[in-house]
């Protein structure tokens, strides 16, 4: 599986987060999930943490998928 890449998070005044992949919102959270988040963030593999927060990782299927009949180009 490929490490997840793109993701930045800015931490507000107001004491949310909000999180970014290439340059699109992808989560806000505010309160004490926020600070939960803060506190993985910095135990751990920012990007992943990161993914795994936004639901925006890689599920394993993809390349099924890509290959079914219905989703092929023409």
């Amino acid at each position: 599986m490929p490490r997840p890449s793109g993701f930045t998070c800015e931490q507000r005044p107001d004491g949310s987060v909000l999180i970014t992949h290439q340059g699109r919102a992808a989560g806000t959270l505010r309160g004490a999930r926020a600070e939960k988040f803060l506190a993985e963030v910095a135990a751990g593999d920012a990007q992943l943490v990161m993914a795994r927060w936004t639901g925006a990782y890689k599920h394993g299927n993809e390349r099924t998928a890509r290959d079914h009949p219905r989703n092929r180009r023409p």
